[in-house]
């Protein structure tokens, strides 16, 4: 291919103009954008449709085209261009949930052309996912100094300031994000959510440890929520090590009263703790630590590296069964609905469980929850561990399940639908006791 056409190939299928990026980047979803946000570039219709040009092709032509700016620096085409196809590159990338390699490509793309600020969005967006909200404030920050305010430095500067305690900076952010969108449901909702928040935990008092920083009601006994910290302190070291991973940010906890916690998560009445980006607790009327509530300490925390792993891409039962292992490794209760459900050949479909539990009844619950410790017990006691967290990066390298699955059992020739047949016949055979 001869450099001109390298360069009018590139330019077709790999082109995202800057202006496009700056105004169209972010689509919201809701709150549990602590999953990914998709971006929707130009590539989406019209002359800039790209060509089906494969991720190898993609990388092989960037690289000619970097080639080619280290013999022409001043070649304001081959530029431009390869910041378009940096950012195309990144794109591809951020959809798969591979931010840190992402943030590199917009980096690239940001290093020729400083002054564009729809890469300190792109970048901010990417290192807000990565949890590096020094990084993310900084860049969304420069977005709004140098273009003013927009619905996505707003929206993602906000998250950045709820996620590290600015509350009311964020709240503020939100506010003015309503003001040049009054409809969107996104920031109507995250608004509601964090008003309920500040107004019920703007009395708690507070406490640190190594990893954990914790709020609590001032009904709480001090010793108690002390002793909270020093549970969730030994579940990391537990969790961490099983799963070989450390995640670096620290993790805000939340110890509430019974109608405050209902307040704040809206869970449901059978909800004994809730991990969103925070774990939160119905505590409040605790004053001891007992083994029911260790077990509880240990689920939220496993869900904090399960989530760190996947960036939030984890099928439900495969994200509360690592945590109810680890809960159970503190206190074990009976199986008694699953046990229930092998005897009548009811037990549910996993593919049903991969979505929320909470419109679950009590007792489906119940048999939701174990069945999927259940499995989970299963695959790490024929497994691994190792071969579980493979799945989790698989899946945090934006595989489906089907394919997270069939890539970290690859060598033992096992399907999503091979462990499910397995476990039925191991659970057939040895009953549901553990």
């Amino acid at each position: 291919m001869t450099h001109r056409g390298l360069i009018s190939r590139i330019a077709q299928t790999l082109r995202i103009r800057r202006r496009f990026l700056l105004h169209h980047a972010v689509t919201f979803l809701a709150l549990s954008c602590l999953s990914v946000l998709p971006l929707h570039a130009a590539a989406g219709s019209g002359d800039n449709a790209p060509a089906t040009t494969s991720p190898e092709n993609i990388e092989q032509e960037l690289e000619q085209l970097e080639n080619s700016h280290r013999l022409f620096p001043l070649n304001e085409k081959i530029t431009h261009n390869l910041a378009d196809g940096y950012a195309a590159n990144g794109h591809r990338l951020f959809k798969q949930k591979h931010f840190e390699q992402a943030d590199e490509a917009f980096l690239k793309a940001q290093d020729l052309y400083p002054d564009d600020v729809s890469y300190a969005l792109l970048r901010g967006v990417c290192n807000y996912h990565l949890k590096r909200y020094d990084i993310a404030r900084s860049q969304l920050e420069q977005v709004r100094s140098q273009a003013g305010d927009s619905i996505e430095a707003l929206y993602y500067l906000g998250l950045v300031l709820y996620d590290t305690e600015n509350r009311q900076q964020a709240v503020e952010l939100w506010e003015q994000a309503q003001k040049l969108a009054p409809g969107r449901r996104e920031i109507l909702d995250i608004l509601s959510k964090a008003r309920k928040e500040t107004a019920v935990e703007a009395s708690m008092d507070q406490g640190h440890s190594s990893r954990f920083d914790l709020s609590y009601d001032p009904d709480v006994d001090t010793a108690f929520a002390l002793s909270v910290l020093g549970v969730l302190e030994a579940a990391a070291n537990t969790v961490n090590g099983e799963l070989d991973h450390y995640p670096q940010p620290r993790v805000p906890v939340g110890i509430y009263k019974r109608g405050d916690y209902k307040t704040v998560t809206d869970s449901p009445d059978w909800s004994g703790g809730v991990y969103d980006g925070k774990i939160r607790l119905p505590f409040g009327a605790a004053k001891e630590m007992t083994p029911a509530i260790r077990a509880i300490l240990y689920h939220e925390y496993a869900h904090v590296v399960v989530f760190d792993l996947t960036h939030g891409n984890c099928p439900l039962w495969l994200n509360e069964g690592i945590a109810e292992v680890f809960g159970r490794s503190q206190y074990s209760r009976p199986l008694t609905e699953l046990e229930h459900a092998v005897r009548k050949g009811t037990a549910a479909d996993f593919r049903k469980l991969e979505k929320s539990f909470s419109g679950l009844s009590t007792d489906d619950a119940a048999l939701a929850y174990q069945q999927s410790y259940s499995m989970v017990d299963f695959l790490v006691s024929t497994y691994g561990w190792h071969r579980v967290k493979g799945i989790l990066v698989g899946l945090g390298n934006g595989l489906n399940a089907e394919r997270a699955i069939a890539a970290a059992l690859g060598d033992y020739n096992q399907t999503y639908d091979g462990i499910i047949e397995e476990w039925r016949e191991h659970i057939a055979g040895s009953g549901a006791e553990k």
